[in-house]
């Protein structure tokens, strides 16, 4: 929205100009987002208190979450209020990829909207239940999935990019819808399970959307995309933009989720995020990479398939809970101890994706 407004103040004098750098845009995002997290996040947490809004908590996890009971949730409707306002005012609302990313983003958060609701009124840990929550995450993930083939201009935008190889691209055709599916649903969900923890999902979520961020910059500039042998994908730069909204929204609110948390995201903000992690990273073609950087979301989700699947097959638990997170609290770790090595492991992880732009 500014960018025009900026844009039409430059006839008149040209020192506007200077926003149409995407680097000064996705500054200037991050900032407002983090000012407007840091400013209504105090006025949110005591809405929430006064309405009673509070998280409930399984009776069968590590009994030092029984205090928890009752922290105010749906914190994650702040983390949307920000990301929402700081791309609208600073990300070109005529590029198309923007507003998948945004779309997405707020579906999925309605869809977690409703299940924190649920629970909410139902006063126990599930809410929506299981199938119904994957219909309409099938229903968002695939309907953009199909917009970004038919929309796509280039054959590098539905390509499967190899990770540290600079040659190798395969061509999917329609199993590219079926890859971003997947990639957009199943990184919504992982993003979900890590969110058992203060501060334990969203400080990976910052990490990895500054990252993508990086990937969306040199992926959208033609001139940088040659040189590091990475796919250039037209007007995949502003997303970089919405990249800083996620990153400062994410900073601010973990201000208040940090160790003990005063709100939690619930899943109005988790499955929000997970879900636009993946679809930023489908639109700059880096899934593979995506699996790399988030590999804390990835060994939480295996983790949780592994014990079901021990349980169904040989009636035995191979974690003592699962998610991991809550495995090694039972074996007597700290809670600020596990987010804490959960947020070094991203860092490594992190470094490692982005050192595929180079190593190739």
């Amino acid at each position: 929205m500014l960018l025009l407004l900026t844009e039409w103040l430059a006839n008149t004098y040209s020192g506007f100009d200077v926003f149409h750098y995407l680097t000064l845009r996705a500054i200037l995002g991050v900032l407002t987002a983090l000012a407007i997290c840091l400013m209504i996040g105090p006025f949110m947490i005591r809405r929430l208190s006064r309405a009673h809004i509070g998280q409930p908590v399984r009776d069968d996890g590590p009994q030092s979450h029984l205090s928890k009971a009752g922290t105010p949730t749906m914190g994650g409707s702040l983390i949307l209020v920000a990301i929402a306002v700081s791309t609208v005012l600073w990300a070109d609302p005529r590029n198309r990829f923007v507003w998948v990313v945004l779309l997405v983003t707020l579906l999925f958060g309605a869809i977690g909207w409703i299940d924190d609701y649920l629970k909410l009124t139902r006063a126990h840990s599930k809410g929506l239940p299981a199938r119904q929550k994957y219909l309409w995450q099938s229903v968002v993930g695939a309907s953009s999935a199909i917009f970004l083939y038919h929309s796509a201009q280039l054959p590098a935008e539905t390509a499967l990019i190899i990770p540290f190889f600079k040659e190798v691209a395969i061509d999917l055709g329609w199993g590219y819808v079926v890859l971003a599916y997947f990639v957009i649903v199943g990184s919504s969900n992982a993003v979900n399970l890590t969110d058992g923890l203060d501060g334990l999902a969203i400080l990976p979520t910052v990490m990895v959307a500054g990252a993508l961020g990086i990937f969306a910059y040199a992926g959208g500039h033609s001139t940088f995309a040659g040189y590091l042998g990475i796919p250039y994908i037209a007007g995949a730069g502003e997303i970089v933009v919405l990249c800083g909204a996620i990153v400062g929204a994410g900073l601010g609110f973990l201000w208040f989720n940090t160790y003990p948390a005063q709100v939690f995201m619930g899943d109005i903000g988790a499955l929000a995020l997970g879900a636009a992690l993946g679809v930023i990273a489908v639109i700059v073609r880096q899934e593979l990479v995506l699996l790399i950087m988030g590999g804390v979301f990835v060994m939480e989700t295996v983790s949780v398939v592994l014990q079901v699947l021990s349980f169904r097959l040989t009636g035995r638990r191979i974690f003592r809970m699962a998610p991991l997170h809550h495995h090694f609290e039972l074996k007597g770790w700290p809670e600020p101890r596990v987010i804490v090595r959960f947020w070094v492991i991203t860092v490594v992880l992190v470094l490692i994706g982005l050192a595929t732009l180079k190593i190739r």
